[in-house]
């Protein structure tokens, strides 16, 4: 009997397979119940198979050789039997961690120097899958997950760093870099891979010391033995080489002890121990010098001298110990040598002269006896520092006042070796070292400056400027120079005072003494002036007292005393006012001393000299006499009546006296049968109008002209200016 199978389909691997990108992997198809089935492949997102399918009965095979990112997915499996058809589906998943880690220092492991550790896994994926751990021993000096977002498939090469500082006790440690890969999340076992280091710790080589027996100073035929040892880990290896020409060595060892004998004056020179590790090298160099015949040179005044620009200076070379030496001078930069050189004998002489700028040079004294030669060198190290430094001030020493030092040293060189310092008296005021570069070789003049404010206790006190000059190595003392100036603080005049004796105020006749006096240093000249009517000064006398002899009216005014010094002026006024009793004075009436009842009259009274008097005009009567009201000293009387006649009387008095003056003013009655308003009176009235202003104003100016001061008016009882 046959009995009929159901149609199936089957794939391997079944579900998911996992691959290694650039490995080969098939995928397996095949049915059961049907004897002639039809095969199909796809991806599920229909792209490309990349593969080789090869079909044999009931199976098919999808072949990937090399897998690489095109081939993860899912492919399908279709089988056709007849009219049926079945189909399945497999997952390909890929991944990529073909390599152990790498491990890679910055340098070499060497003691207390920090050096960083980098672990390497190159092309894996997907690196978002990847963990790495870093140990020292049993230590984990990092772990590191990389969680961040793929933006495309592709291999990538991942790293993890560590830096530390290697110690002694690191030596025959392990370092291990171990890398796991989760390919599925619930794979508890990833693939993983490790690389590991044993750690070597080094010192680089130091301490390189050579002993030199019996000296490094030998004649010829001498032996010597030269010993060199060097610390490092692992031991450095000793080599000893020569120094020849253009800093070329030449081997001459590898063992730590170097011994020469029967020298020679050619094997004198540099000779160099360096001690060799892997990680380094230390050198160390003794100098040899082998002496054909002992013969000495020196040079005098010694190996530096210190010359002042302008002077003179002469170098003197001299031999002991060979009969016939030969001399040959230059400087060490082959520069010319502005010099002459004079030879006799055992020495020669170099005389500079004047000492400049050009002879800042190492002199050279080469001595040649037979094959030796020998080389003595002079320094000459120039300065000049020619005169003491000046002081100068802003202005004058005034007792407040701000006033500005300044301590100049002309011609120094080198100005960068140069310190100022003020004092005054012991107390430091400031300190200045000029340090800046030098752009050439020049004479410069150099300064400090501060300002002050004096004040009288200062005055005395010495102000100190001092130079010095640090010279170097030339002098154990540097080169000084100072120069001093005594304080006197000037006071300004003030407090000036003016005495006058007996008074300010005077009677024509008398003599005055104003006496002035002013404070300040040095003592203030006294000046008297009286000044003018324009504001200007007319100078009088330069004593302190100025007298006046039987004064007048016209010494009157404002006197000026001034104190007058250096710092300053102070000056004080004084008014001086000489009285006179009054004089001259004048008693008039218009139009005269006889008018006609009606008429206007004006009665004036004037005294033209005398400043400050007081005009009192009154009528004399029986009964008693009446105090006018008066303008200036003008009373005017409109249409006189008969009672109006009378005597007038007016007195002009001051502090000093005064003067009486009278008229007698009559006063005639009018004719009835005559019209009052004639004419004549008419014409009379308009002149007045006329006549009176113009000779008030003719009052008032005589007055300004001729006297000083102002009239006072005088009411009945009570005094009114």
């Amino acid at each position: 009997f046959f009995i009929a199978q159901a149609f199936k389909i089957e794939t391997s691997p079944e579900s998911r397979t996992l691959a290694q990108i650039g490995d080969s992997i098939s995928l397996t198809c095949s049915t059961i119940g049907c004897e002639s089935p039809t095969f199909s492949w796809r991806t599920q997102i229909d792209s490309p198979l990349n593969g080789k399918v090869r079909n044999e009965g009931t199976k098919s095979t999808l072949t990937m050789d090399p897998v690489s990112f095109e081939n993860e997915h899912s492919y399908l499996c279709t089988a056709t039997c007849g009219s049926e058809k079945l189909e399945k589906g497999t997952q390909v998943e890929i991944y990529s961690f073909p390599k152990d880690p790498e491990i890679h220092f910055s340098g070499p492991l060497e003691v207390g120097k920090q050096v960083t550790v980098r672990c390497l896994i190159p092309d894996v994926y997907p690196f978002d899958r990847l963990e790495m751990d870093l140990l020292k021993g049993d230590y984990l000096m990092k772990n590191q997950d990389f969680l961040e977002d793929m933006d495309k498939k592709s291999l990538e090469t991942k790293s993890l760093e560590v830096t530390f500082t290697p110690v002694m006790e690191d030596t025959g440690k392990t370092l291990v870099c171990r890398a796991k890969l989760y390919i599925d999340e619930t794979d508890s076992a990833p693939k993983e891979r490790e690389a590991v280091k044993k750690l070597q710790v080094y010192i680089s080589p130091k301490n390189t010391v050579i002993s030199v027996h019996p000296s490094t100073r030998l004649q010829e035929g001498d032996s010597v033995t030269m010993t060199c040892s060097s610390e490092g880990l692992p031991t450095p290896e000793i080599f000893w080489n020569k120094k020849l020409d253009k800093e070329n060595l030449q081997l001459l060892s590898g063992n730590e002890t170097l011994t020469l004998i029967a020298m020679r004056v050619e094997d004198s020179g540099t000779y160099v121990c360096e001690g060799v590790n892997p990680i380094g090298r230390s050198q160390k160099e003794v100098e040899l010098i082998v002496e054909e015949k002992p013969f000495t040179v020196d040079i005098f005044p010694g190996p530096q001298v210190a010359a002042q620009i302008g002077d003179s200076v002469v170098l003197t070379c001299r031999v002991t110990g060979c009969e016939s030496p030969s001399f040959s001078w230059r400087t060490q930069t082959d520069s010319p040598l502005s010099g002459k050189v004079r030879s006799e004998e055992m020495e020669s002489m170099l005389t500079l002269s004047p000492v400049g700028f050009e002879n800042e040079h190492s002199y050279l004294c080469t001595v040649t006896c037979g094959r030796r030669k020998l080389e003595k060198r002079v320094r000459v190290d120039l300065y000049s520092f020619p005169r003491d430094p000046e002081i100068e001030m802003s202005g004058l020493l005034v007792n407040g006042n701000p006033i500005t030092v300044s301590c100049k040293v002309p011609n120094v060189y080198p100005f960068d070796h140069l310190e100022i310092e003020l004092l005054n008296g012991e107390t430091t005021l400031m300190n200045k070292y000029f340090l800046e570069e030098m752009d050439k070789k020049s004479l410069e003049t150099k300064s400090l400056e501060i300002t002050f404010i004096p004040t009288t206790e200062d005055t005395g006190k010495v102000l100190v400027c001092r130079a010095k000059l640090h010279t170097g190595e030339m002098e154990s003392e540097p080169k000084q120079r100072q120069s001093t100036q005594t304080l006197y603080v000037n006071v300004a005049p003030k407090e000036t005072t003016v005495l006058v004796s007996p008074s300010s105020t005077l009677e024509e006749g008398s003599s005055v003494n104003m006496t002035c006096f002013s404070d300040g240093f040095p003592a203030p000249t006294i000046l008297w002036s009286r000044q003018l009517s324009n504001g200007d000064l007319q100078q009088l006398s330069e004593n302190t007292t100025l007298t006046l002899i039987s004064t007048t009216v016209e010494d009157s005014g404002i006197y000026v005393c001034e104190g007058i010094n250096q710092a300053g002026i102070s000056r004080k006024e004084v008014e001086l006012i000489i009285q006179v009793a009054p004089k001259d004075i004048q008693l008039t009436v218009f139009p005269s001393e006889s008018v006609k009842e009606g008429d206007t009259v004006i009665i004036s009274c004037t005294c033209g000299n005398v400043p400050e008097t007081w005009i009192i005009l009154k009528k004399k009567a029986e009964t008693g006499d009446t105090v006018l009201k008066s303008i200036d000293g003008a009373y005017t009387i409109r249409k006189v009546q008969l009672e109006d006649a009378g005597i007038y009387e007016c007195e002009s008095k001051n502090e000093v006296g005064s003067q009486l003056r009278s008229l007698t003013l009559d006063v005639k009655g009018r004719d009835n049968d005559k019209d009052y308003f004639s004419p004549e009176l008419l014409v009379l009235y308009c002149a007045s109008s006329l006549i009176i202003p113009a000779i008030g104003m003719i009052i008032y100016f005589a007055r300004k002209a001729n006297m000083k001061g102002s009239y006072s008016l005088v009411e009945a009882q009570k005094s009114k200016v």
